[in-house]
């Protein structure tokens, strides 16, 4: 079952943050301004992001059996303890990550009345603008996102792919067969460090559905008024997040009620686990609320790819990891329904979780 469009609400030039920032506005638009609990905290020392588990994806591919061990418990700590890792030795020729990163900055960099061809379409969540606005009163992200569906083919929306730049299409292919060779390869690792068969997410998943999202970030003349990307878990299994050469420390992570920044490292990938696995996980391994803040004088860009079960799969916790001391904590639930219930909420945290979770007698109380 695929999810069941939605009517986004329609957003003007004045709330195009890279029209904005040509017009080099004193005061930010009411509608980007954020509450005060929102706001980022910019002047606050942030906590050290180094102890954010690095995976040396070479080492599970062809290390040695103690460093395929080494680099399994590494994964298990990440995933149980963090719900983020960046991986480094990939595989990912990074001839494909330049050339992803190139026609993105060319395809955002274009005139709007020529990113309006390729506009969020009436009923969908896919194209150029902003995402998961659902209400004129709802503050927006300081950040241009576009979006298209990749796999299966039925989700894409082929008039949405640009012909400008011109190998805009040929690099989205190259790049999205590597990441999803990545995201098989990286769950068959996951599974195992769960004391699983490391094809079972693969058996499980059917034709996974994957979707790719370029974000762009301009400066902006007050980052502690403004969220670049508004706190939320991603509903996927598994998110691959390319940050782009030279960019600021944008991203953040919820860590022990304290937001971490993740310092990018040079050509690795940021992994981060999806609402689907903590439920099939019954919570061992957790999605995590993330944002993005933004730079004063710097541009950031990133390329996020989102890997997840085919809409027709039953999720819910996995048999082996329910007993007596760890009862279930998630409903089954049919994957497309749950998409279609992220598509059609606004970005809250992890309140979009709710739509699984199993209430004890003490929560309803």
């Amino acid at each position: 079952m695929a999810p069941e469009p939605i009517h986004p609400i329609r957003v003007g030039h004045i709330d195009d943050v890279q029209e904005l920032r040509k017009s080099k506005p004193s005061i930010i638009p009411e509608r980007f301004v954020r509450d005060m609990t929102e706001r980022p905290t910019l002047a606050t020392p942030m906590p050290c992001s180094t102890d954010i588990p690095t995976i040396n994806f070479s080492k599970l591919v062809k290390g040695t059996k103690d460093e395929i061990k080494t680099e399994i418990s590494q994964l298990a700590h990440a995933s149980e303890n963090w719900g983020f890792f960046q991986v480094v030795n990939h595989g990912i020729d990074l001839s494909i990550l330049e050339s992803i990163e190139k026609v993105a900055k060319e395809f955002f960099i274009l005139p709007l009345e020529e990113k309006k061809k390729y506009a969020l379409a009436p009923g969908t969540v896919q194209g150029y603008g902003q995402a998961f606005v659902l209400s004129e009163d709802q503050k927006l992200d300081w950040c241009n996102m576009f979006a298209l569906g990749v796999v299966p083919n039925f989700i894409r929306s082929p008039m949405l792919w640009p012909t400008n730049p011109e190998n805009f299409s040929e690099s989205v292919e190259v790049y999205s067969t590597e990441v999803r060779k990545l995201c098989q390869n990286l769950l068959k690792y996951i599974a195992m460090s769960l004391g699983l068969n490391g094809d079972v997410f693969e058996n499980m998943f059917g034709e996974a559905v994957q979707a790719l999202r370029m974000n762009y970030y301009p400066p902006c003349p007050r980052p502690d008024l403004v969220l670049g990307l508004s706190p939320h878990s991603d509903g996927s299994a598994l998110t691959v997040l390319q940050q782009g050469k030279g960019n600021s420390v944008g991203l953040q992570i919820l860590k022990d009620d304290r937001w971490v920044p993740v310092k990018p490292i040079p050509n690795a990938l940021v992994i981060n686990i999806g609402d689907t696995i903590e439920v099939l996980t019954n919570g061992k391994y957790k999605s995590v609320e993330h944002r993005a803040v933004t730079h004063k004088e710097k541009d950031r860009l990133s390329i996020v790819t989102f890997y997840a079960p085919s809409y027709e799969i039953e999720v819910g916790p996995m048999a082996e990891l329910v007993d007596e001391n760890n009862p279930c904590k998630y409903r089954r639930y049919n994957h497309g329904e749950y998409s279609k219930h992220y598509v059609t909420n606004k970005l809250q945290g992890k309140k979009t979780l709710e739509f699984a979770r199993i209430r004890t007698k003490s929560q309803t109380t």
